[in-house]
């Protein structure tokens, strides 16, 4: 090696989970516009990773129905090398299996957090328009000890009117961090932003060491509530364009 040679230090990696509800209430428009507005938002992930000198992004996609199903079955990929495989929607809705699989991949020691140059605090999306039918409150309160859970920045999209909110506001944390969508182009434009806005926060976030606690800069979840709050005032007509449940237009 030459006095000229520059040593480029490895990029830090946050990984972005998609924890996606695929059970049969899903099936038509909705998860068909989940998978577009995905694959579409996907190419601003990959822009925003080019540019960021020191991160590197990462997806994981989780799907939940009867059962769950990594699609990244091993383990998070690179988004330049990420390929969006359209889901298909049917079964019912075992959340709480969601949320045990989720506990057991965000570990240093047994799950996606095991490379050695080091990670940001992970971002995670979860999409469902119903209800749990299974037992999720006893596999969220084990998720909720998970140390790269708590760090992580963390948004719910309620999708149409039979999605439970007070589930989502349990995993979230917080209400201000859980949308309501309940057409297809207004579920499409949300998307990109939260999948936008979770990915630079990450990107620049607090980071964790092998044992997952935070050693620098804390949780973004609050300057993302701030934004999800700007972005649902910017775009309140269009999200309550379609508040009726007897339309068949609508969700």
């Amino acid at each position: 090696m030459s006095l000229n040679d520059v040593i480029v230090p490895p990029k830090r990696i946050m990984v972005l989970f998609f924890i996606i509800d695929s059970s049969g209430s899903m099936a038509g428009s909705k998860i068909g516009t989940v998978n577009t507005a995905i694959q579409e938002a996907l190419l601003l992930v990959r822009d925003i990773s080019e540019k960021n000198a020191d991160a590197q992004v990462k997806i994981a996609v989780l799907e939940f129905s009867s059962g769950i199903r990594w699609i990244t079955d091993g383990g998070p990929v690179d988004v330049e090398e990420f390929h969006w495989d359209f889901l298909t929607a049917a079964g019912v809705t075992d959340f709480g299996d969601a949320c045990r699989e989720l506990d057991q991949k965000l570990s240093s020691t047994t799950g996606f957090f095991t490379e050695q140059v080091g990670y940001y605090l992970p971002a995670i999306i979860l999409l469902s328009d119903g209800a749990p039918t299974d037992d999720w409150i006893k596999h969220l309160t084990e998720l909720k000890k998970n140390r790269y859970f708590l760090g992580a920045t963390k948004v719910a999209i309620a999708i149409g009117h039979d999605a439970e909110k007070e589930v989502l506001k349990e995993f979230t944390g917080s209400i201000e961090s859980v949308m309501e969508v309940y057409n297809a182009e207004v579920l499409k434009k949300m998307i990109k932003f939260v999948v936008a806005t979770v990915t630079k926060g990450g990107t620049k976030g607090g980071k964790v060491n092998a044992t997952g606690e935070t050693t620098v800069g804390q949780t973004n979840q609050k300057e993302i509530e701030e934004q999800i709050r700007q972005f649902t005032e910017e775009n309140a007509s269009e999200i309550a364009s379609s508040p009726d449940k007897n339309d068949p237009e609508d969700w």
